[in-house]
């Protein structure tokens, strides 16, 4: 298999260019791969309401693993529940590259990685979670990870909101998304998300991902 470099264009995604940028050969397994908010109503809706001071945009987490000299994440996703993906693929929901930002745990929690991972590939080939109510049965993606670390309480839950901090009234994606699940919206229920997870103290931020790596298809001879 050939592989080609695709690089990510800074400026046009409006980029920080100062940021320190990371390469695919720098991430380990167990790093922790935060996407910026895409285009769907739905995601811009889970950044809104879930800002904290450090003031990130994230919608989507997964964890990178290292297989064979190739990285993969496992993940939760509203297409294919809990799966593992190329990291080609995480980087470019719905055909658009993403930025991608990557997170380490502190030294001091690095030895809850093996389990993590282990953890995490039982999950795989669950339903996605779209009621956002924690579940064994179905999981969304800051579920997935806070599960995969919960052995080791890496991560920690918090009551959910879902109205806008500007207004203080329920964001209308939110209640359009929950009348067509007919249920009421879980607000307080225990809960996380990528932004609060990007927060936590026993993380480090490596930087921006910088490069993609694009499997170059066989040509027939």
């Amino acid at each position: 298999m050939k592989f080609v470099l695709i690089s990510f264009l800074f400026l046009n995604l409006g980029m920080n260019t100062e940021a320190q940028k990371i390469s695919r050969s720098q991430l380990r397994t167990g790093d922790l791969l935060f996407r910026e908010t895409a285009s769907s109503n739905l995601s811009q809706a889970i950044d809104q309401v879930t800002q904290t001071e450090k003031q990130t945009h994230f919608s989507h987490v997964g964890l990178a693993i290292i297989e064979n000299d190739s990285v993969y994440v496992l993940h939760a996703s509203p297409i294919g529940g809990t799966c593992r993906v190329s990291l080609f693929e995480f980087s470019q929901p719905g055909g658009d590259m993403a930025r991608v930002s990557v997170y380490r745990l502190q030294k001091d929690y690095q030895a809850a990685i093996p389990e993590a991972v282990s953890t995490a590939k039982s999950l795989l080939g669950k339903p996605y979670n779209f009621s956002y109510v924690l579940s064994d049965t179905s999981l969304y993606c800051s579920e997935f990870i806070y599960l995969a670390f919960e052995k080791d309480s890496i991560f920690t839950l918090n009551p959910m909101t879902f109205k806008n901090p500007e207004t203080g009234a329920f964001d209308p994606t939110w209640v359009n998304h929950y009348r067509k699940l007919n249920m009421d919206i879980p607000e307080g229920l225990p809960g996380c998300n990528p932004n609060g997870m990007a927060a936590s103290e026993k993380l480090v931020k490596l930087g921006i991902l910088e490069l993609l790596i694009a499997p170059e298809l066989q040509e027939n001879d």
